[in-house]
This record gives C-alpha cells, structure tokens and sequence, in this order.
C-alpha cells in the first residue's frame, strides 16, 4: 500500500501518479519547487510534465514510485488521494479524495529537501527558496 495520488490538468489527457507523497502538503510542495524554478506549466507543453516528473523522480529514487501515462488509463480511484488538477503549478480542482486533506508537512521544510534531491547544478540557494516561499506567502506569488 502507498500514498497513492494523480496529478493531471484540466484535459485530463495526461496524469502523472504517485506511488508515495501523495498528500496536499507534499504535492504542493512538488509543484511550488516547479513554479520556483520557473518551469513551464503542464498545460502548457510537453516540457512541463517532463520538469515535474524530472523533480519527483529525483526526490524519489530507484524505479517505482512514480508514473506517466493517458489519464483515461489511470487508477484515478485509488483510496489513498485521488486526483489533484493543476494549472499554473496550482491546485485548482480535486477528485476521488475519500479523506481529509494531508496537512503534515511544513511547506519550505519539504521544498527544501526537494531540492537536496535534484543535481547539484540544479539546486536553488536556501536563501533563494526562503525567500520565494515568503513571496508566495505574502501573496505576491500564487501558490
């Protein structure tokens, strides 16, 4: 058994699944180190879905944990998260979520140790990150 979730956009063409980390705090976390980063979105090409699996991959390791595949195809229905709709490296919409959100990681916490898992020539400053999750708490970027 996992933590099992989807994440896919408004289409619903494509889905990324995870195996484990599938709660809100731990997707968020994922897609703010996306939008951190300056990626481009999903929705908006293919480039998007290759950054955010690229970043997950990373923070998990060996060969299990994570999945790319058409939506239609998927185990949208897991009972563990469901499925997590994203635009603009935003949670925007939520389906098939049976239980109460996952609220027990510390946002900068979990993005920082996403960071310690991408390769070195990749990884922002911890004084950068601090200071865009403080911009997305301000409002000044949406999260």
């Amino acid at each position: 058994m996992g933590n099992r979730a989807v994440i896919t956009t408004e289409d619903k063409k494509i889905g990324v699944y995870l195996h484990w980390n599938g709660g809100r705090d731990s997707v968020e976390a994922f897609l703010t180190y996306c939008k951190i980063k300056g990626y481009r979105t999903p929705e908006t090409d293919c480039y998007g879905w290759a950054r955010l699996c690229q970043v997950i991959g990373n923070f998990f390791g060996g060969e299990s944990s994570i999945g790319i595949d058409e939506y239609a195809k998927m185990d949208v229905d897991n009972w563990d998260n469901g499925v997590y709709i994203i635009k603009d490296w935003n949670i925007i919409g939520r389906e098939f979520n049976h239980d109460s959100e996952q609220a027990n990681y510390d946002l900068l916490d979990l993005v920082l140790s996403i960071n310690e898992t991408q390769p070195i020539k990749e990884q922002l400053k911890e004084e950068e990150i601090k200071e865009k999750i403080e911009e997305l708490k301000n409002n000044k970027m949406q999260i």
